[in-house]
């Protein structure tokens, strides 16, 4: 820059400023559009929720970037709107789908369930049917039936939404580019059009959603290939929100999502609505509520608890023994016993079901040739539960080993050398000073191993499926199922389909049980207070 002319200097650097300014506003006005072209498309397609989202994101930008008394939030508001996205609104999701239907059978809104419901047809006893139909189908996307009924009769039929003015054909060739007639009596070719394969016909999937030929006699393509002047079955009634079927006569009432018949007959599908506390109290007045679910909580409890102690102290157990500078090859160990941690713990966990198998695995045929024993692991309940512990505790340990060894390196070795000239024991050493030094440390990480480990679904699922089952319970549960393996029976293996806002309830209703459970922990533990005084 020119040092003898500050007013050019002066005057590049506003410019630079200037522009810099501007493309940052064009950079987030773009950005604001992008989000707005999804907001609109998820309110359109009925994603309301997630539609507000969006709505909620473009405003934190938007307030951030040009409100000047909240500058200072800028480089806050994609990190808040991250969290908006990714923790908050699945947190509300879920607790706005327990107090829905939404699941199987009510996956749509209200409009897409009334369109599904409206293709429905059925064939009148005065109306034709067609025994054989050949489709001819033009660039543009539009489509010629030839038909032939029971009776001989042929006919050419346009379908009805063609942009083509005219909608029938006289089967003459030479008339309307029709070629050759062939033994059928159907034309070879006609212009504009390429006659369709048997095969290709069944396979395309428009042809079912056309109607053909005139519209007060129209001809439907079912999706079982049938074809014949159908009408439509089920007629909407929007006053009344209610479907009259036009061959019973009978009247269908919007009960909560699913529209209902007196006999209790519905029409599927359903559509997205809220169902107020019932799935909330079906899950109250279930038999799952007052069998097995006291067990399988105190299993919960029982199972992440000794998974973080057994993992924990065999992981501390291996760093104090490999810590000693006298332990020759102390790496290749090491480095041997973290294979468990790199192989895929599905993997893992397939190999030590095949182990544990009562009859084939090894486990039990070295168990039968040195002690004359075959344990049964998969029916035996408290087995069960103790292979279940074995295989964590091979899958966590190396995880432990890792932290421990670390930590372990930052406690002074002067604190060890003043406690043996005090005449401190092995044991005194360790109880005293190691371990709560080391507890301050890696107690977050103790803390997060609790949460994976009472939330370990695929060790369940995958090692035992939950088994053996309860006997006594009337739904599905087993000895070994935590919490989230017993929410998946009840809401997505029962038989019913997935069902995703009696599981959302489910899940609430848990989430607050366990809450006060932990709540009364905590206060009798005084655990937080603790923690703040060693930190």
């Amino acid at each position: 820059m020119d040092q003898s002319n500050p007013s050019m200097g002066r005057f590049i650097s506003r410019t630079i400023s200037f522009l810099g300014q501007w493309f940052g506003i064009i950079v987030i006005i773009a950005l604001d559009l992008v989000l707005a072209f999804f907001a609109f498309k998820l309110f359109k397609m009925g994603y309301t929720p997630l539609g507000i989202v969006f709505v909620l994101i473009i405003a934190i930008i938007s307030v951030a970037f040009f409100v000047p008394k909240a500058h200072m939030f800028k480089w806050m508001a994609f990190g808040l709107a991250a969290w908006l996205l990714f923790s908050i609104f699945p947190i509300f999701y879920t607790v706005y789908n327990g107090f829905t239907n939404y699941g199987d059978g009510h996956l749509i809104s209200k409009e897409q369930a009334i369109q599904q419901i409206e293709r429905e047809t059925y064939l009148p006893e005065d109306s034709r049917a067609f025994v054989k139909w050949i489709a001819y189908k033009s660039t543009s996307n539009d489509y010629i039936l030839w038909l032939k009924d029971d009776a001989d009769q042929t006919m050419m039929a346009r379908m009805m939404e063609s942009s083509e003015a005219e909608k029938t054909f006289a089967v003459e060739t030479g008339k309307h580019g029709v070629g050759e007639i062939d033994a059928e009596g159907a034309p070879v070719s006609i212009e504009g059009y390429q006659r369709l394969s048997s095969i290709a016909a069944s396979t395309d999937k428009n042809l079912t959603t056309y109607r053909f030929g005139e519209p007060e006699a129209p001809i439907f393509i079912q999706p079982d290939l049938r074809v014949g002047q159908f009408s439509q079955l089920y007629v909407y009634n929007s006053a009344e929100n209610t479907f009259t079927n036009q061959k019973t006569g009978v009247v269908y009432f919007d009960k909560q999502g699913t529209w209902t018949s007196r006999t209790n007959q519905k029409l599927i599908p359903g559509y997205t609505a809220g169902v107020g506390f019932a799935n909330f109290v079906q899950f109250i007045k279930s038999p799952g509520m007052r069998g097995p679910l006291a067990t399988i909580v105190a299993w919960n409890f029982a199972f992440a608890t000794l998974s973080l102690f057994l993992t924990f102290s065999v992981g501390l157990l291996i760093s104090i023994i490999y810590s000693g500078p006298k332990i020759k090859g102390k790496k290749l160990l090491r480095t041997l016993l973290i294979i468990p941690y790199t192989i895929p713990s599905l993997i893992t966990i397939l190999i030590w079901r095949a182990m544990f198998n009562q009859e084939m695995g090894i486990i039990n045929k070295m168990l039968i040739e040195v002690l004359g024993i075959a344990p049964k692991w998969y029916t035996n309940p408290w087995l069960a539960r103790a292979a279940l512990l074995i295989v964590n505790t091979w899958l966590g340990y190396p995880y432990w080993m890792l932290v421990t060894s670390g930590a372990l390196q930052g406690i002074p070795g002067d604190v060890y050398e003043a406690a043996q000239i005090d005449g401190a024991n092995g044991w005194q050493r360790f109880s005293k000073i190691t371990l709560p030094l080391l507890l301050i440390s890696v107690g977050p990480l103790m803390i997060a191993s609790f949460i994976f480990n009472f939330n370990n679904f695929n060790l369940i699922y995958a090692f035992i499926g939950g088994g053996p089952p309860i006997p006594t319970a009337t739904t599905t549960a087993g000895y070994t199922d935590i919490i989230i393996s017993y929410v998946y029976n009840l809401a997505f293996a029962s038989g019913r389909g997935a069902q995703y806002g009696y599981a959302s309830a489910i899940s609430l209703v848990l989430f607050i049980l366990i809450a006060f459970m932990s709540l009364i922990q905590f206060r009798f533990t005084r655990m937080w207070e603790e923690t703040s005084e060693n930190v």
